[in-house]
């Protein structure tokens, strides 16, 4: 009789049915990380779920994995919140906890997160006491910030700049940054001069956004979101082509740029240039890709409770930069049949990307199958959150599934070399692969 049989695990199945991979750990808590607003709900999952699932995988990775996961989603993936979790996570359990010293100064990047992540910290209750790497790790972090940043952040909330300052015990490196947070503890830190500032104070707001370009203050965030304030204002034009051209973008996602695109029709040829220039500087990916989109109905919901923007948005914006980083690209989408894309270029291929078809089921399997019977390709590249209605099988050639959201199960792995997130960097990682490949 034989006894050390193999392991048979249960069967897992995605949102529609299908099939779903085994995968482990640090596989589950990447693909749930990298497009996560945290307690932000999706299609399937409700936003505390989501977050759950992340605090449970925490202590069943290794620290070094957690930590990199935090790092990356910060700055590859350009998420605020999540990262700030995963921290706190670390900081509850013994051997994770002796990295949080070093990690917090990396994941914190503006001067709210200092108060965002205490906030987070305590949300079981202030009576969670801060461990001596949390405040290590605080303190480093809250040494990176000038007057401005401080300012321009020092809000009234549950916890405020001042009592991070008390609680993590931060040493002043010189008398003038003793004297910035003297400051800031007796509430005299220096007007920040922001747009919100001056606005609130009555300014003009045609004056307010020029003055600001021409001295290089509108970050590149709030430069798009104030995109219809500047049109209704009458902004000079020739000032917003120029600022678009020169503003620091690397923080931005794609999608952000068809959410300004939608609030402004009008400027989309200002924002389509700014937008491509992600692209900059990167090789192209050689031979015949073949992109497929996802546009079934779950592919709808919006990413956050409070924005407009949808997956569908999400994956366009990732969709639009392979589009012009391939050198023979031809796109599809798929929900309950397989469309060609026409072959157009910038917020004109979103659009032909949304209307192709009837956003319907989730038919992953067939629209492979239908593709490997009809095109040769390099590369099958496809966009999608994964929650396939049929069995999805190996591509005919290399395979990649970019996962833009955060469901527990998904159908791209084995075969598939699976990418989680909606920024460039999916690209870049695509892109680096094929790179290492080739020297191989």
């Amino acid at each position: 009789m034989k006894t050390n049989t193999a392991v048979k695990l249960p069967p897992v199945f995605t949102a529609q049915g299908a099939p779903a991979a085994h995968i482990n750990p640090e596989q589950e808590l990447r693909r749930t990380v990298a497009s996560c607003l945290l307690w932000e709900s999706g299609f399937y999952e409700c936003g505390e779920s989501i977050a759950d699932r992340i605090k449970g995988l925490v202590p069943k990775c290794r620290p070094a994995f957690v930590a990199a996961c935090a790092v990356e989603a910060r700055t590859a993936m350009k998420l605020r919140h999540v990262p700030l979790l995963l921290v706190r996570e670390m900081a509850r359990h013994p051997e994770h906890r002796l990295l949080v010293a070093k990690l917090l100064p990396d994941v914190i990047q503006r001067a709210d997160e200092l108060s965002e992540f205490l906030s987070i910290y305590w949300l079981d209750g202030k009576n969670q006491p801060l461990s001596k790497q949390v405040k290590t790790g605080l303190a480093t972090a809250f040494g990176k910030f000038n007057e401005y940043a401080l300012a321009k952040y020092n809000r009234d909330g549950a916890v405020k700049l001042r009592d991070v300052l008390f609680l993590c015990h931060a040493k002043p490196k010189d008398d003038e940054q003793a004297a910035l947070w003297k400051r800031l503890v007796d509430g005299k830190l220096a007007t920040p001069d922001t747009w919100e500032v001056e606005l609130s104070g009555g300014a003009d707001k045609k004056a307010t956004f020029e003055r600001l370009m021409a001295e290089g203050k509108l970050g590149a965030l709030a430069f798009l979101r104030n995109m219809r304030n500047m049109r209704e204002a009458a902004v000079s034009q020739d000032l917003v082509v120029g600022y678009a051209s020169a503003v620091d973008i690397t923080r931005v996602l794609p999608f952000r740029f068809i959410a300004a695109a939608r609030a402004v029709p009008a400027w989309e040829n200002i924002l389509e240039p700014m937008m491509l220039r992600a692209c900059e500087g990167r090789d192209k990916l050689p031979g015949k890709t073949v992109v497929l989109l996802d546009v079934s109905g779950s592919m709808d919901a919006p990413i956050s409770s409070k924005s407009d923007l949808q997956r569908i948005d999400a994956a366009c914006g990732v969709a639009i930069l392979l589009r012009e980083l391939c050198e023979d690209v031809e796109m599809f989408t798929f929900s309950n049949q397989v469309v060609s894309v026409a072959p157009r270029r910038g917020f004109a291929l979103r659009d032909a990307i949304v209307t192709s078809q009837p956003h319907g089921g989730t038919y992953l399997g067939k629209a492979v199958g239908a593709l490997d019977a009809q095109r040769k390709y390099d590369r099958l590249v496809v966009l999608t959150d994964e929650q396939s209605a049929d069995r999805v099988p190996a591509p005919a050639g290399k395979g990649y599934i970019i996962n833009v959201a955060s469901n527990k199960n998904g159908v791209g792995y084995g075969p598939w070399v699976h990418i989680d997130g909606w920024s460039e960097a999916v690209i870049d990682y695509l892109q680096e692969l094929e790179n290492q490949q080739a020297k191989t």
